[in-house]
């Protein structure tokens, strides 16, 4: 009963299959060597090392599906619509060869009964699949999921092929006999065939229509999938494959040939890989949810970011006009907003959540830098950056400021510089400036100075680290003030490097070049609960109290430390009572990428910081929450104010409660 050895309108089945995979194939290879075309006219950047993890990262990533089960409403569904999209593939293929070769002495899948039975219960889960997916759309659909006539139309084409499977599996048994094949579904639907004498009769032909509309809805599927939104299907699996392995702090592109300095305005300034980020999205909306610029009402959408790119790309790549052709928009300032790209928070909390692992922190900076590179930036990030490149702080202090601090101490701090230390303390800004941390950075002195740490700074010598620099599109100015402090850290002598900022942390250790790979980077609160562990940092008395704890984006997220600062808070007492997102999923507090130096725009819901505060005040009898950031300090007592929460909560940074249990 081979479908393809049938007269179609006087012409033999497998002429007809070859004439319709030849213009199917024809048409998806022409669109694919496009996009190929627009990827290889995009800057270069290596990411075809390491080929071992890379496999790992794609098993991990795409086989296994990861990330999708973030959202559990969708995770099992969206599982087993991908298994089941391989099997068909697969399958699909078997049958393809087989119906072009019709000589081949090999069976059609469905004749092997393993497989059949395969079919027939992918055929069955994925129809449950799709029912839930259709349901979610239609009823419970999730804030910026894009719903699309487009996305309708492929669910449908999908459950098309899952219903003629069945069907067709179905009409063989009751043409051929139950010893066909092994599936279940399919040997009841064909006992119901049996029983009933028109669909009896006509059992053979039902099922070779059954088979020639699946291979005919393959075909035409193949043509529509590189024109429609799921093109995603055929790129993200690229996307992972080729997706960083580099540390997420580090904002340097691997092997790039050109000065990145300039940023990316147009399509064609920006990586392949960043274009291929478009072709790989679902438009799923996961991370427009998590972004804290999005949900308190700025511009930024980071789906529409990586979108917009796509859409550019194609416009001018594939429209003739080349990049910044007549007609064609600019891409940065007028596709893309200036407003869009300075919200950024640079928090990351988009491409963790991103299932095809898009990289859109990267590609905001790029357009920032392009920005950078014209002059157009608010006027306060002008100031913050004529103060760093004049004074190598963001306070627009002299240097000799930079340790005034400590003249109060009562004791003299090394200097790193003149006499070997263990631990150099590397204190950022904010700890060193801000006349509203400076009682905490007394605090943290002390706390060391107690414990006898050998510790030592590096007094007028440090300038600003420059991760915000970097986030703010400055590359310039990152590389000038990273030379200095490695040049300076260069004459140091110590082992290890201590500080208080995560925003310090990420980029001393993600950023600058170490020719030593002895040198290792620490947070504070790793150092803290390894001295009262040790016992080098007793505690007088315990705080009992309900706290909760705010972990920072540059130190959660980009460096995955969650668990020393609540190991601390347990040592003290302290009862830690979790906010509803926390560790991966912290909320940011505002202040990262340089948005602490920029004016909040008008007409926005809530900022960030406020809101995560009313995160903390709304949990039951907690009246502290507990920071490790120096600018987590800033945001988050402003937004006390601000949101009234003062005498309900009260924000503390970690050495202030160490600090008080040792009293």
């Amino acid at each position: 009963m081979d479908p393809v050895r049938i007269n179609l309108l006087g012409v033999p089945g497998w002429a007809v299959l070859w004439l319709l995979a030849i213009a199917s194939f024809g048409v998806f290879g022409r669109r694919a060597w496009q996009i190929i075309g627009l990827l290889r006219q995009a800057r270069p950047e290596n990411r075809f090392g390491q080929l071992g993890q890379r496999v790992r990262h794609f098993i991990r990533h795409v086989l296994l599906q990861r990330r999708i089960f973030q959202e559990r409403s969708i995770g099992l569904p969206h599982f087993l619509i991908f298994w089941g999209f391989v099997v068909y593939a697969a399958c699909f293929n078997w049958s393809l060869i087989r119906g072009l070769f019709p000589f081949l002495p090999v069976p059609y899948p469905d004749e092997v009964g393993i497989v059949a039975f395969l079919l027939e219960a992918f055929s069955l889960l994925v129809l449950i699949a799709l029912g839930v997916a259709a349901a979610r759309r239609a009823f419970f659909p999730p804030p910026f999921l894009h719903l699309s006539l487009d996305a309708n139309l492929i669910l449908s084409l999908i459950a098309l092929l899952m219903l003629s499977t069945l069907l067709g599996l179905g009409f063989r048994q009751a043409a051929e006999g139950p010893a066909a094949s092994l599936p279940i579904l399919s040997g009841a639907l064909a006992g119901l065939i049996q029983r009933t004498p028109a669909l009896a009769g006509a059992a053979r032909g039902w099922f070779q229509a059954m088979w020639w509309l699946h291979m005919i809805i393959v075909l035409a599927f193949l043509v529509y999938l590189p024109y429609s939104k799921h093109c995603h299907l055929l790129a993200s699996p690229f996307n992972v494959f080729f997706g960083s392995l580099r540390p997420a702090g580090d904002l340097g592109i691997a092997g790039a040939q050109e000065d990145q300095a300039g940023g990316a305005s147009c399509w064609n300034e920006f990586t392949w890989k960043q274009l291929l980020s478009g072709f790989s999205c679902a438009e799923c909306g996961r991370c427009d949810r998590i972004c804290p610029a999005q949900t308190s009402g700025y511009a930024l959408s980071p789906q529409q970011i990586i979108q917009k790119l796509k859409q550019h790309a194609l416009a001018a790549g594939l429209g003739g006009q080349g990049a910044g052709g007549p007609g064609q928009p600019a891409f940065v300032g007028e596709t893309v907003k200036e407003a869009e790209i300075w919200a950024c928070t640079t928090c990351l909390a988009c491409m963790e959540r991103c299932a095809v692992l898009n990289e859109q922190v990267p590609i905001i900076v790029q357009m920032r830098r392009s920005l950078v590179g014209q002059g157009t930036l608010d006027r306060t990030v002008q100031d913050m950056l004529a103060h760093l490149t004049r004074y190598g702080n963001s306070f627009g202090k002299s240097d000799r400021l930079r340790a005034r601090w400590t003249q109060s101490l009562g004791w003299k701090i090394k200097d790193a510089r003149q006499e070997a230390v263990q631990y150099l303390w590397f204190l950022g800004d904010y700890a060193s400036f801000d006349p509203r941390l400076e009682a905490i950075t007394k605090l943290t002195a002390g706390l060391f100075q107690k414990a006898g740490v050998d510790f030592g700074i590096l007094y007028e010598g440090e300038r600003n680290a420059g991760n915000d620099v970097r986030r703010v599109g400055e590359e310039g100015l990152f590389d000038l003030l990273r030379e200095k402090n490695q040049q300076t850290l260069a004459k140091a002598r110590f082992q290890t490097i201590v500080t208080t900022d995560p925003h310090t942390y990420n980029t001393l250790k993600n950023e600058y070049r170490w020719e030593d790979p002895a040198v290792t980077v620490v947070h504070y609160t790793e150092l803290l609960e390894q001295l009262i562990t040790s016992g080098r940092l007793p505690l007088a008395r315990k705080i009992p109290r309900r706290v909760t704890y705010h972990d920072p984006c540059y130190l959660g997220r980009y460096n995955q430390i969650y668990e020393p600062s609540r190991n601390l808070l347990r040592q003290l007492g302290c009862e830690v009572v979790e906010m509803p997102r926390n560790r991966l999923w912290s909320y940011c507090c505002g202040a990262g990428g340089g948005r602490i130096w920029m004016e909040d725009a008008p007409g926005i819901k809530e900022r960030p910081a406020e809101s995560r505060v009313r995160e903390a005040a709304a949990l039951e009898q907690v009246t502290t929450l507990a920071v490790a950031c120096p600018k987590d300090i800033v945001m988050f007592r402003d937004a006390i104010k601000t949101t009234g929460q003062e005498g309900r909560l009260v924000v503390k940074d970690i050495a202030e409660l160490v600090a008080e249990a040792l009293a």
